[in-house]
């Protein structure tokens, strides 16, 4: 059976994206007192820390208009030249908003939110007021109000709302995430299918989940009964703390079976305040692209254990090339905190100071070092598409003779080559114009059309050079042979065994 993980963000009557996570993704679409409880215990009842709480908790609605486009829903029939059904279909698919000529159409769509100042500033999920032309707050006294968008980061879901109030308005704080444990007992509040101020209760079930949602992604599972509608809602502590931003779920049917997702309050806190100061999130920058360290690629490297981000590329004239860090090294400290795998790296370099000097510690030839590195700015970027795809047989000519290597084929890039598949010129390597299928490189997914820029951490031009290094680091004594390659405009380093 298939896993759904959906951002619960709406009920039936609105429109639910999916997303594809081992199966699908479903998105979930005051200074409240401190209760001074044992988090490790199980409460005799909620229903103070509820009845306190759920004041600043809001559903939110939306509504967003649809222009009618050609093609909405039914299709127009090829028909004779001159058959008087033609006409007849068109008028029905007119009369029914189907046709291109349809009216436009109203969607609604439901969430929760919380507020975190009495002035009227409230903390939701990005996909529940993604694309809105009007966001209505209600709160559980009964008034609504409209709300502005002072700024979204659809990286981490949240977007930040305001409204206006001619009074203050109960708020809740953000907590310590990082403080809370497996086992803890944690409390939801939200509007799952517009049932609003809706209570639940469980304990965190997990850290530290990747769920393939983003490059920052470091949820807290809960078992807390999660739904549609619960979208934006908070996860509090038992002190009445807000620890996490309910997001998503995994669920075969779109309701909760106990697997909730909620972003932490360590990881929203500063995106939600760099909202409200500038509108807009603003992420540090090292200038590295980076890949996970394998067991394999720790002995090549010389490593005692698999740890750190393994640097595949480094952008000219960015942060960490002016710091002197290269493709190759392993990046196992930043700013003072350990980088025990890679997707440790991007959050704290994301969460650091523009402009701010940082130490950087990385392994290079089995011997560590520390950089000096100045943070630059995360700009958007965009992704060139490539012309060999994943798997495509790749068939440039005859190749060297003798050019083979770890089941690999090899042929020199020449302008012919450079031309035929639009190899930047930037590029230096050899070619793989064909891979064998019972090979260790088959194996670790090295493909026809890949391009060899390195092996062993050395640059390579030439088929010769590859043999010659394989054939080295083999007598070496190597299990496995480290090959940096460029792949459909990426680089990526891919470990082959030897001697198989």
């Amino acid at each position: 059976m298939l896993n759904k993980l959906s951002t619960v963000g709406s009920p039936a009557r609105g429109v639910v994206r999916l997303f594809a996570v081992l199966g699908f993704m479903v998105t979930l679409a005051a200074s409240a007192p401190s209760f001074a409880q044992d988090t490790r215990s199980a409460p005799v009842s909620f229903a103070d820390l509820a009845e306190k709480l759920s004041p600043a908790v809001v559903n939110i609605a939306t509504t967003q208009t649809l222009q009618q486009q050609s093609g909405d829903g039914l299709q127009m029939p090829e028909f004779p030249p001159g058959s008087p059904f033609e006409e007849l279909f068109k008028d029905f698919l007119e009369r029914n908003g189907q046709g291109s000529n349809g009216p436009p159409r109203k969607v609604t769509s439901l969430g929760s939110g919380f507020v975190i100042d009495p002035s009227g500033i409230i903390v939701t999920n990005n996909h529940v007021i993604e694309g809105a032309d009007v966001i209505t707050v209600n709160f559980t006294d009964g008034r609504s109000l409209q709300a502005e968008l002072v700024g979204k980061d659809d990286k981490v879901d949240l977007a930040v709302l305001r409204v206006k109030s001619d009074q203050p308005l109960p708020f809740v704080k953000f907590g310590d995430s990082d403080k809370a444990r497996v086992g803890d007992w944690v409390l939801a509040i939200g509007n799952p299918f517009g049932l609003g101020g809706s209570v639940s209760a469980g304990i965190v079930s997990a850290r530290n989940r990747d769920i393939n949602a983003g490059p920052y992604d470091d949820f807290i599972q809960t078992d807390a009964a999660i739904n549609r509608g619960n979208s934006g809602g908070p996860l509090f502590n038992m002190n009445g703390e807000v620890v996490g931003i309910n997001t998503a779920i995994i669920s075969p049917s779109g309701g909760s079976i106990g697997i909730g997702f909620s972003v932490p309050s360590q990881v929203a806190q500063p995106v939600v305040e760099q909202l409200m100061q500038y509108g807009e999130t603003r992420r540090g920058w090292l200038g590295v692209q980076i890949q996970s360290v394998t067991d394999d690629m720790a002995e090549a490297l010389g490593l005692a254990k698999a740890q750190g981000a393994l640097v595949a590329s480094v952008t000219e004239k960015g942060p960490a090339a002016s710091a002197g860090l290269k493709t190759g090294d392993v990046i196992v400290k930043f700013d003072g905190h350990e980088v025990a795998d890679m997707r440790a790296l991007p959050r704290l370099v994301a969460a650091t100071e523009i402009g701010k000097t940082v130490d950087v510690e990385a392994v290079r030839d089995g011997k560590p070092k520390t950089y000096k590195v100045k943070i630059g700015k995360l700009e958007s970027e965009t992704q060139e598409a490539s012309v060999v795809q994943p798997g495509q047989s790749v068939t440039p000519g005859a190749p060297e003779k003798g050019a083979t290597s770890l089941g690999l084929t090899l042929t020199p890039l020449t302008a012919e080559i450079r031309d035929r598949f639009q190899i930047p010129a930037e590029t230096r390597g050899v070619l793989v114009s064909a891979v064998d299928p019972k090979s260790p490189a088959a194996e670790k997914g090295v493909q026809p059309g890949d391009v060899v820029v390195e092996v062993g951490l050395e640059p390579v031009s030439t088929p010769e050079d590859v043999i010659k290094k394989v054939k080295a680091l083999e007598s070496s004594g190597k299990k496995s042979i480290l090959l940096l390659l460029s792949r459909q405009g990426n680089i990526e380093f891919v470990p082959v065994p030897v001697g198989k």
